[in-house]
């Protein structure tokens, strides 16, 4: 069949691109029983069936009829593959979408599909061969034998993203991290908001040597601005809002470590210890310079953050127990020092207890809970 699409059939197509596939098969098996030589409605009703159902042997069916009656239809090959690979049948699918590409040598799609699948059917093949285990020169050589049609696809279609996608995995596969961040780029280019690249790039940013909690936050919480419903960047906006959280510790050790001088806690050689009950301006000139620690190390740390990481703090706290442990680790160490320094104590030995009551948990825990990310 040649020319235009019957209208039936170009419904058909728009409703499976809105993965409505029920209705696009009713659609499709009325235009059949007019027309059951109509290739285009055989090669939409295979796609309905790859849609909701994943079937590869009625897609496949569907493929073979369109095929009997031309065995040349580009479009018919190019699903009758992915009906292959989703029937049982992937390594026959490179035949096929050689043959398309035969057929078609200027259309993109079919170096990129074949790009995009033929390293993984050379592996398929090697493992195999070789009762199961991949040889590594077998998956190297089908990489870069991909490679190669997936430069020719991007050659034939600079604008498409997908040929870049396909780019991207082999050289992610391949071990090349500067060939992938240059697929990412110009992803990126054609499609700022394109929520896999853009979460690689910002976790690439975010996870470098040297950047700070607060700036891998602001990261991730400007790059879910363009990519809200951005699962990876979701989960590392709440590995950073973890860090921050866990960073309150240091200023609440702090306040810990002040009431111990403060109260002369720990005995130097040639020092006379400070007299106890402490005196009631000394008492508030400790929590001043509590209050100082934490306005300095935290309040205002807090307020300079984006309002996303701010919403998020809390929503963690409900989430994730570790962020539970480690703010009540800090609220713990601060009520130690607050006890230490506004209890008007008479000896040491109470004191003593609660400054290693408020070190310990926070100590003892510090290396171990750094993974626990959710």
């Amino acid at each position: 069949m040649t020319g235009s699409p019957h209208p039936a059939v170009e419904r058909a197509d728009l409703l499976i691109d809105l993965k409505r596939y029920e209705e696009a098969r009713e659609l499709l098996a009325r235009r059949l029983a007019e027309d059951p030589e109509d290739i285009r409605a055989w090669t939409e009703l295979a796609r309905s069936h790859l849609g909701d159902q994943q079937n590869g042997a009625k897609a496949l069916e569907a493929t073979e009829r369109a095929l009997a009656l031309n065995p040349e239809h580009v479009g018919a090959l190019l699903v009758h593959a992915n009906a292959l690979r989703v029937g049982g049948r992937f390594p026959e699918s490179e035949g096929v979408l050689r043959e398309a590409i035969r057929l078609a040598p200027d259309h993109w799609f079919g170096y990129a599909r074949l790009a995009d699948w033929l390293w993984r059917i050379r592996m398929i093949s090697s493992g195999q061969a070789n009762g199961g285990q991949v040889r590594r020169e077998d998956m190297t050589a089908g990489l870069r034998e991909a490679d190669l049609i997936a430069q020719e696809a991007i050659r034939l279609a600079p604008e498409e993203v997908y040929v870049y996608e396909v780019a991207w995995l082999i050289a992610d596969m391949s071990g090349d991290r500067a060939a992938a961040d240059r697929m990412d780029e110009a992803i990126l280019r054609l499609d700022p908001q394109h929520e896999r690249a853009l979460a690689r790039r910002t976790r690439k940013a975010a996870t470098a040597p040297g950047v700070k909690a607060t700036e891998a936050a602001t990261l991730y919480a400007d790059a879910l601005a363009s990519a809200p419903g951005s699962t990876p960047m979701r989960q590392g906006l709440d590995a950073a809002s973890y860090r921050l959280l866990r960073g309150l510790r240091w200023p609440a050790l702090l306040c810990l470590a002040f009431a111990a001088a403060g109260i002369d806690l720990f005995r130097t050689d040639g020092e006379t210890q400070r007299e106890l009950p402490l005196v009631l301006g000394q008492r508030l000139w400790d929590l001043v310079l509590m209050a100082v620690i934490w306005a300095l190390c935290a309040l205002l740390r807090y307020r300079r953050l984006r309002a996303g990481i701010r919403v998020n703090l809390p929503s963690l706290i409900r989430r994730l127990a570790w962020a539970r442990i480690v703010l009540g680790q800090a609220a713990w160490a601060l009520l130690c020092a607050l006890l230490i320094t506004q209890v008007p104590w008479t000896e040491r030995t109470v004191p003593l207890v609660l400054f290693w009551a408020g070190l310990v948990p926070s100590v003892a825990t510090m290396w171990f809970d750094r993974p626990k990310k959710g």
